[in-house]
């Protein structure tokens, strides 16, 4: 495993590598077995079970790498996981000490050559907990480890020297050169800033440089109660390179509804890396699930796209059936499934966070 600076002839797009869209072929999907209690108060044996439904659906297509905290959790996690109908001989599990649960920001993003040589590789984009929580220092090692694992190129992304903050919900990609993030996110200065300093050109740089997109398209806001402060797994994904879905929140009364109108607003005066007008379909948000006076990102945007299915959070709500009916039109090559996520979400967050694709 090779280890590379970040001189601009060694960044990834450099060297002819970009980040396939997450419905191209994966080798892989990694997942990190739940532990820490205060990630779901006095949930976690349910998060449990959660985790071998998504290991059900996910498996018959690819291998899940499971990390796993200790020998003890690997053989709690391989007895529910059995109990729960998983083919365990499809999960590698993975002993690597974490903080939490969230690979779709700690764990390792890839990026894979065209051409002949379909070489993959990871590029490390340093994680500090959403510029949030102070324990992070696990989760941080999860890219290098991954890369001497598995013996791959790691590519240590840097703005002039200076370590590159960014968790894998905050973008989405269509796999021919155009990159969706939001500017609360990536650009607030003052609520969890990952780059403080960096402009909006500069923060650009260093995505077209690290996974080789040509066009950054920039939403505004996410949903309210999002832990990440606007990560836009969580309203806005592509299904395929010309078409996304974007959450709406038709109660005009609703907290949620200016913010993602404006985000519609914004994406009818976009255009793909080819000049092409963007396809948007909107997609429902679920009522409001309140815990403890605080409410929770839920919604249906944080699907995951695997190789066997697609599967999508459902929240005991009427717009449930509306939602699993509007991606199933969207995505004909795989099945769209719901699992349940009332109790997931109280992690702030659901399937799509839980969830890193590694290509083939």
């Amino acid at each position: 495993m090779t280890v590379m600076k970040s001189t601009t002839e060694r960044t990834p797009a450099a060297q002819g590598f970009s980040m396939p869209a997450e419905w191209e072929r994966h080798e892989a999907t990694w997942l990190a077995w739940p532990h820490n209690p205060t990630d779901w108060p006095r949930k976690v044996s349910a998060i449990r079970w959660v985790y071998g439904e998504m290991v059900r659906k996910i498996g018959p297509g690819e291998t899940v790498r499971m990390l796993v905290n200790s020998a003890k959790d690997e053989t709690a996690a391989r007895r529910q996981l059995t109990q729960a109908g998983a083919d365990v001989s499809q999960v590698e599990f993975i002993p690597h000490p974490t903080n939490r649960g969230w690979t779709r920001d700690s764990g390792p993003i890839c990026v894979r050559k065209a051409g002949k040589n379909r070489e993959t590789a990871f590029v490390h984009f340093h994680f500090t907990a959403w510029a949030k929580y102070p324990d992070w220092q696990k989760d941080q090692t999860i890219p290098n480890m991954a890369a001497k694992r598995l013996g791959k190129r790691l590519f240590n992304a840097q703005f002039k020297g200076r370590d590159f903050i960014l968790e894998g919900g905050a973008i989405d990609v269509n796999g021919r050169g155009t990159l969706l993030t939001t500017e609360e996110c990536l650009m607030d200065q003052q609520t969890q800033a990952r780059n403080p300093g960096l402009s909006k050109k500069e923060v650009d740089s260093v995505l077209k440089s690290y996974l080789g997109v040509k066009n950054i398209l920039w939403l505004g806001g996410g949903v309210v109660g999002d832990d990440t402060h606007g990560h836009v797994d969580d309203i806005c994904r592509f299904v395929n390179p010309t078409t996304v879905v974007l959450a709406q929140e038709s109660n005009s009364n609703d907290i949620n509804h200016r913010p993602l109108a404006e985000n519609r607003e914004r994406l009818e005066g976009m255009r793909l890396e080819d000049g092409s007008k963007i396809q948007v379909v909107p997609l429902p948000m679920p009522a409001p699930i309140i815990y403890d006076d605080y409410r929770l990102p839920a919604s249906y945007a944080n699907f995951y796209i695997s190789n066997a299915a697609v599967i999508v959070p459902t929240f005991n709500d009427p717009n449930d059936r509306i939602a699993l009916g509007i991606l199933g039109e969207l995505f004909k090559d795989r099945p769209v499934v719901g699992i349940h996520a009332v109790d997931l979400v109280l992690g702030f967050g659901t399937l799509h966070c839980l969830s890193q694709q590694q290509p083939e």
